[in-house]
C-alpha cells in the first residue's frame, strides 16, 4: 500500500504536464479531462495530442494512440488470472491495466498481495493524474498565448522523458530508437503530419529477432537427457515468481 501510495502521487503529477500540453495543443478543457478519464494512459495521450498539435487529423492521431495502448492488452492477458475479477469489476480493473499497475501487481509474491497492489496503485494514480490534469488544463486556459511560455514544448518533453531510460536497457533497443528515429525523419517531409509516428513502429520488429547466439539445441538436448523434466515441475511455482 505504501509502495503504491508512492507510485500513485509520484507518477500522477504528470497529469499536470498532459492538461498542459492538451490545451496548449488546442483542446479544451473538457476534451483534455475526458481524455484523462476514459484513455487512461499517459503515452497514448501524449501521443494523440501531438498529433494533433502538429496538425495531424484525428484517424491518425487515434491509431497511434492504439498501436501504444496494445501493450497494456498484453499485460491484460497476463494479469486476468492473477487477479481473478469478474462481471463489471472485471470491466473496471480493465481500465487500470497499465504500465505502472502491471509493474506493481506483477512483482508480488502472492495472489492477494497482488490484488492490494493493484488496487491501492490503480485507484490512487486514477485519482492523482486526473486531478492534476484538470489543474493543469485550466492554469493554461488562463495564460492566453500558451506559446509565448514555452508550453508548446511541453509535449515532447515529457515523451522524451518516457522514452529515454529505456534507452539505456541495451543495444536492441538504441538500435530500435534509431531506426524508428531515421524513418519518422525520412518520411516527415512526404507523409501528412501524424503518419511518420505510425511508420516509424516498424522498428519495433526488431524485438522480434532472436538475440545474437541464441539457440534452442540446448533445449532440445536437455528433454533427451531427461533434464528437461526440471521444467515441467515449474508449473509449482506461482506465475508471478517468472516475471521477476
Amino acid at each position: 500500500m505504501r509502495d503504491a501510495l508512492g507510485i500513485g502521487v509520484a507518477v500522477g503529477v504528470s497529469g499536470l504536464a498532459f492538461g498542459t500540453a492538451a490545451v496548449a495543443s488546442g483542446l479544451s478543457v473538457a476534451q483534455a479531462c475526458a481524455l484523462s478519464v476514459l484513455t487512461f494512459s499517459g503515452a497514448s495521450q501524449f501521443a494523440l495530442i501531438g498529433v494533433v498539435a502538429g496538425g495531424g487529423n484525428l484517424i491518425a492521431g487515434t491509431a497511434g494512440a492504439l498501436l501504444l495502448g496494445t501493450r497494456n492488452t498484453l499485460y491484460g492477458l497476463r494479469m486476468a488470472d492473477l487477479l481473478g475479477v469478474r462481471g463489471v469489476r472485471r470491466a473496471v480493473a480493465a481500465q487500470g491495466v497499465i504500465d505502472e499497475t502491471a509493474a506493481m501487481t506483477l512483482a508480488q509474491p502472492d495472489r492477494a498481495a497482488a490484488r492490494t497492489a493493484f488496487s491501492w496503485t490503480f485507484a490512487t494514480l486514477f485519482v492523482a493524474w486526473n486531478l492534476t490534469t484538470l489543474i493543469g488544463a485550466l492554469a493554461t486556459e488562463r495564460v492566453g498565448d500558451t506559446a509565448a511560455f514555452g508550453l508548446d514544448a511541453v509535449g515532447p518533453a515529457i515523451f522524451l522523458a518516457l522514452l529515454w531510460p529505456r534507452l539505456r536497457e541495451g543495444r536492441r533497443e538504441r538500435l530500435v530508437a534509431l531506426l524508428g528515429a531515421a524513418i519518422a525523419l525520412a518520411t516527415a517531409p512526404f507523409a501528412p503530419s501524424g503518419v511518420p509516428v505510425l511508420l516509424a513502429a516498424v522498428a519495433a520488429l526488431i524485438g522480434l529477432l532472436p538475440p545474437r547466439g541464441s539457440t534452442t539445441r540446448g533445449a532440445t538436448a536437455d528433454d533427451d537427457t531427461g533434464t528437461g523434466d526440471a521444467g515441467a515441475g515449474a508449473s509449482d511455482t506461482p506465475a508471478w515468481e517468472g516475471v521477476r
